[in-house]
């Protein structure tokens, strides 16, 4: 039986709004896209316009200039050790390539110098310039600068070179990753879109109190209650 009919059909309206507020949220209605797209899209543009640090790591990298290095890498097959080679032979560095293992001798600062070069290419969503360097596609380009890196940060660690390490893993995790997790999408800054940043972000408070008030009205209208 139903105690109090007002408020648990109270919450049963609500209930249902909510449920199509959601199916509108998962529909393609926001330029093509569903709610949740369309707002990781937003926010993976605007902060796109905060994640450049090519610049600041180019600093510390051009203090490499004329540290010579050698490095024996492990890739993941022959085909990607072949495909590597010409990142840094590309820099002046020789590379050879002995089934998947990859010996690189070179300068440290000129071979991120091209890494940062490719990188920033990327990061301006012109993966033309990047894939006609190599001749094969631009995204695995860089995620074969980041199998390589990370394989030349583990190298020079071992050979205790601490300083080349940490040089090295800066430019993976602000330079590599950043362009790669941002290829394709279009910067956007947050002035142009506070309103529609500051609605979503009220909405989803909104949104989530509203799912809870109307569970709470139908349960009470229901006659459950909370007993001490």
């Amino acid at each position: 039986m139903i105690a109090n009919k007002k408020e648990f059909y109270g919450g049963f309206v609500l209930l249902a709004a909510f449920f199509v507020v959601l199916f509108i949220i998962f529909s393609p209605v926001f330029n093509g896209q569903n709610g949740l797209d369309y707002l990781d899209s937003l926010y993976n543009s605007i902060s796109k316009g905060s994640a450049y640090y090519i610049p600041k790591v180019q600093e510390e990298t051009d203090k490499f200039i004329g540290n010579k290095v050698t490095m024996a890498l492990k890739m993941a097959d022959e085909n990607q050790a072949q495909q590597t080679a010409s990142l840094f032979t590309k820099a002046g560095a020789t590379a050879e390539v002995s089934e998947a293992q990859l010996n690189i001798s070179g300068d440290l600062g000129n071979i991120l110098a091209n890494c940062l070069e490719d990188s920033d290419s990327m990061y301006n969503n012109d993966g033309t310039t990047v894939s006609s360097k190599y001749g094969y596609n631009e995204r695995q380009v860089l995620y074969n600068w980041h199998k390589a890196l990370t394989a030349a940060d583990k190298n020079l660690k071992k050979q205790k070179l601490f300083k080349e390490a940490t040089v090295v893993s800066s430019a993976i995790k602000k330079v590599v990753e950043t362009s790669y997790n941002y290829y394709k999408i279009e910067p956007q800054k947050i002035g142009d879109k506070v309103g529609i940043v500051i609605f979503s972000l009220v909405f989803y408070v909104v949104y989530t109190l509203w799912y809870g008030f109307a569970i709470l009205f139908m349960f009470e209208g229901w006659g459950l209650r909370l007993e001490h």
